[in-house]
C-alpha cells in the first residue's frame, strides 16, 4: 500500500473561483494529498492583514467546485468552503476550530496560500493578501507557504507548479505530521531556532515548522528551469494615483501604478523573476523587534541555497 501524503490547507485571496487555487488543488489532490480550502468567497486582493471585525461572515459548502474539477474518483478527502471575508478571515476561521468542524478527517500539516493571479515581489509582501493569509497562519504557528505567478501575461499556473511541488516536498520530508505550535500554547516561550547547540539549517527548520519563518514564491512569466532562494529586491511605483471628475460626486481617486521599477540589486525577488527564475524568498512572520522576531543571524542563513536553488535548510538531511 502507497505511503499515505500529508493533508495540506489551501487559502488564497483571488477567491475560491480563482483558477490558480484550482490549478494547485487539482496538483495536490492527484499526487494524493488530502485537502481542505477556506478561501474568500470573493477577490480581495491587496487586502493585507485586514480582519472583517464584528461582521458576520456568510459561509458556503462548495462542493460544486470539487465537482467541476474532474478529479479521480477513490482519491483522498477533498473539502472546499467559501467565508466573505478576508483571507486572514479565512486561516483564523480555519484554524480556529472550523477545520476540526467541517473536516475532522483532515488534519492539515501545511498551509499554501495561492497561486495569486499576479506578482508579489518586494514591498508587495506588505500588501499583498497572499502573503498576509501565510503569515496569519504562521502567527497561529502553522508552517506557511505563499505562491504567485508574477505576470499578468497569462493564465497558465502549471507551467512553473513544478518548483511550487518540490518546495513543498521538501517541507513536508521534515514537518511533524501535526504541528506542534498550533494556536501557540505556549506563547513565546516556545523558540527553538533560538538554540545555538543546531546547526543554522536545524534553526531555521524549527523557526519554519514553529511558524515563525515563511516562505514566499514567485513564479517568473516564463520559467527557464532555475530556482533561487532570493532576498526582497526594491520595487518602485510611479504615477500611482489617477483622479477624474464624476458628475454629482466630484473628484475621485483611482489607486494603481501606471509604471513599476525594479532596481537592479543582484540576488533578489525582482531580478531573479525578471531572469525567468522561480523565486523563493523567507520571510519573518513577525516584526523583528517582537520576542519571535528572527534575527539576522537565522534570516541569513534562511537565504543560503542547495546546488538546485531551494533553501540549503529546506533540502538538507
Amino acid at each position: 500500500m502507497a505511503e499515505a501524503k500529508r493533508a495540506i490547507f489551501l487559502t488564497n485571496d483571488d477567491g475560491v473561483e480563482a483558477p490558480g487555487l484550482h490549478a494547485l488543488i487539482r496538483a495536490l489532490h492527484n499526487r494524493g494529498h488530502p485537502v481542505l480550502v477556506l478561501a474568500p468567497e470573493a477577490e480581495q486582493s491587496a487586502s493585507g492583514m485586514r480582519l472583517s471585525l464584528h461582521r458576520d461572515l456568510s459561509f458556503k459548502v462548495r462542493d460544486d467546485i470539487v465537482a467541476s474539477l474532474s478529479l479521480a474518483e477513490g482519491g483522498p478527502p477533498l473539502r472546499v468552503f467559501s467565508i466573505a471575508g478576508s483571507p486572514c478571515d479565512c486561516v483564523i476561521v480555519a484554524l480556529e476550530g472550523g477545520m476540526r468542524a467541517w473536516a475532522p478527517n483532515i488534519k492539515p500539516t501545511l498551509c499554501i496560500s495561492g497561486v495569486n493571479f499576479g506578482p508579489n515581489l518586494s514591498v508587495d509582501v506588505m500588501h499583498s493578501g497572499t502573503v498576509s493569509a501565510a503569515r496569519e497562519a504562521g502567527l497561529y504557528g502553522m508552517p506557511a507557504i505563499a505562491a504567485s505567478l508574477g505576470t499578468y501575461q497569462h493564465t497558465d499556473f502549471d507551467a512553473s507548479m513544478d518548483a511550487l511541488l518540490a518546495t513543498i516536498d521538501a517541507a513536508l520530508s521534515y514537518l511533524p505530521e501535526q504541528p506542534e505550535n498550533l494556536l501557540r500554547p505556549e506563547g513565546t516561550a516556545r523558540r527553538p531556532w533560538d538554540d545555538e547547540e543546531l546547526s543554522l539549517d536545524e534553526r531555521c527548520r524549527a523557526a519554519f515548522a514553529n511558524g515563525d519563518l515563511l516562505l514566499n514564491v514567485n513564479f517568473p512569466e516564463k520559467w527557464n528551469g532555475e530556482i533561487r532562494t532570493v532576498a526582497l529586491g526594491a520595487r518602485w511605483y510611479r504615477n500611482a494615483t489617477n483622479s477624474k471628475d464624476i458628475e454629482n460626486i466630484g473628484v475621485a481617486f483611482e489607486v494603481g501604478a501606471a509604471t513599476i521599477v525594479d532596481e537592479e540589486l543582484p540576488d533578489t525577488d525582482c531580478v531573479a523573476v525578471t531572469d525567468g527564475a522561480v523565486a523563493i524568498t523567507p520571510l519573518s512572520a513577525w516584526p523583528i523587534n517582537h520576542p519571535l522576531g528572527l534575527n539576522e543571524v537565522i534570516i541569513t542563513a534562511a537565504l543560503n541555497s542547495d546546488g538546485g536553488g531551494l533553501p540549503r535548510w529546506l533540502s538538507s538531511d
